[in-house]
């Protein structure tokens, strides 16, 4: 476990306390919650740069290609385990 201490101005940090914001429970929500809104708005980003790129698509055997390739790389880290 983590402790953590943390300047706010008077005004906020009294405000934040009357409404909770300052339990353990809570900021541990907002960590979480602040996080999880990082790492989807990162992979919005991710997915814009690929729509960027225009790559053709890929046709029925291609994917199908790929997902084969993908299933033998596991079947053999599998195997070596």
């Amino acid at each position: 476990m983590t402790t953590l201490t943390i300047e706010l101005p008077d005004k906020l940090a009294e405000e934040a306390r009357s409404n909770g914001l300052l339990a353990p429970g809570a900021i541990e929500a907002m960590i979480r919650d602040a996080l999880r809104r990082r790492a989807a708005g990162e992979l919005l980003e991710a997915a814009d740069e690929l729509a960027a790129a225009r790559f053709p698509p890929m046709t029925p055997v291609e994917i199908q290609e790929e997902v084969n390739a993908v299933r033998l790389e596991r079947r053999q880290r599998a195997s070596r385990a």
